[in-house]
């Protein structure tokens, strides 16, 4: 995954993985500021119910405002 673009957004490096996805360190072209995305791998995304989780998690992390919690942007 490093080195591919995602939307308008550089992958530099992979931070971790866990049993929810893939996080990764990129640049955001557009902005130009470094950002954090997490991606569930193909295997997972083809899960329903891991689908489900993923999104709730981001739902959920999107509701919530506060300067050391990150944001979603898409």
């Amino acid at each position: 995954m490093v080195g591919k673009t995602i939307s308008h957004s550089e992958i530099l490096d992979s931070l971790g993985a866990g049993g929810m996805g893939e996080v990764y360190r990129a640049r955001d072209t557009k902005l130009d500021r470094d950002v954090a995305i997490k991606v569930l791998p193909d295997d997972l995304a083809a899960d329903p119910d891991r689908l489900a989780r993923f999104e709730r998690g981001a739902k959920l992390l999107a509701s919530l405002k506060h300067s050391n919690i990150g944001a979603i942007h898409g």
